[in-house]
């Protein structure tokens, strides 16, 4: 597995991490369906053993389970793995997903990610949304709070754009680390954060590498989500513009000998200042094929050509 520096950070990662809202299994909240524990510890174990040291999960993922699956996963391993979560999606006795980054909020759900993946100390922690009820400032002074303590090694920003606003989180604590959606559909990061990071030494992690599972080609038109699946209630995100362009790009793949998922990472790691791809892996085969990707990405103007009719057809009318 390839690894690279994380950003200011002294540890390097493998640039593929572990989504962990893919063995976040019947718990619901934000989650991809049903997964055993037996089966999802065995697909972290795999995927540690075969190189991935970076390993991403948050609360709401799961309502904790995806914390708590990687707490009993690395519970021998802890020093092997970087292991990343973040604050300020939580949620009362209906379930329903609110966001809080209110200092109250932040310092209950940094003690329970600690006792959910039984660990000592995160390595790092993100505010995973904004809030523009609450100052991002107050929110990180409990977050550097937490960090000279010893319960988190660093902070990060996820989801956030204002670069304004990541100058305020600044005024407290540095930021080592930004986690945006980035991928063929979704390019905004290189225009709104990359400048910004590549200046601070901030490491980029990428959310929806796949889309969701559209760059794989898994999701086409009509298809049906189970309902603990969180993509059955905002399949807006498969929109045919998207499927419009997967049709035109897909025959360009295989005549090259390329497929969707070594689109989609080709498109992130064009961009040095893309540290590590979140992927979201629900079987031992998902884990190969994206492995196996990664060894092989498609040149430059293939992903040149992809991003064009990427835009061409979600600029479009739908």
């Amino acid at each position: 597995m390839k690894t690279t520096k994380f950003g200011n950070l002294d540890h390097d990662v493998s640039r593929i991490s572990f989504g962990g809202a893919a063995v976040s299994g019947e718990g619901g909240g934000y989650g991809f369906g049903e997964l055993s524990e037996s089966d999802a510890i065995n697909l972290l174990h795999a995927a540690h053993d075969r190189g991935i040291n970076c390993f991403d999960t948050a609360p709401c993922y799961g309502y904790g389970m995806s914390e708590r699956r990687f707490g009993k996963a690395f519970a021998d391993r802890r020093d092997k793995v970087f292991l990343i979560s973040k604050c300020g999606v939580t949620w009362g006795e209906d379930k329903k997903l609110t966001n809080s980054n209110e200092p109250d909020v932040t310092r209950r759900m940094v003690e329970q990610s600690l006792r959910d993946l039984g660990t000592e100390r995160i390595d790092l922690y993100f505010i995973h949304w904004p809030d523009k009820k609450v100052d991002v400032r107050k929110t990180m002074e409990v977050l550097s709070e937490a960090k000279r303590a010893g319960k988190i090694a660093a902070i990060g920003l996820s989801n956030f754009y204002d670069v304004e606003e990541i100058k305020r989180a600044q005024e407290v604590d540095r930021i080592d680390a930004f986690q945006t959606q980035f991928n063929l559909f979704s390019p905004e990061a290189a225009e709104k954060l990359f400048p910004f990071a590549k200046e601070h030494g901030i490491a980029h992690m990428s959310w929806g590498s796949f889309d969701k599972g559209i760059l794989t080609g898994r999701v086409q038109r009509g298809r049906k989500f189970d309902d603990k699946d969180f993509r059955s209630r905002f399949s807006d995100f498969v929109s045919e513009g998207k499927m419009r362009a997967m049709d035109r790009i897909t025959p360009l793949l295989k005549e090259r000998g390329f497929d969707g998922r070594q689109l989609a990472l080709g498109f992130i790691f064009s961009h040095p200042e893309a540290t590590t791809a979140v992927c979201g892996i629900r079987t031992i085969e998902q884990l190969e094929t994206a492995l196996t990707a990664l060894e092989n990405l498609p040149p430059a103007d293939l992903i040149e050509e992809a991003l064009k009719i990427a835009e061409e057809e979600t600029r479009s009318p739908a």
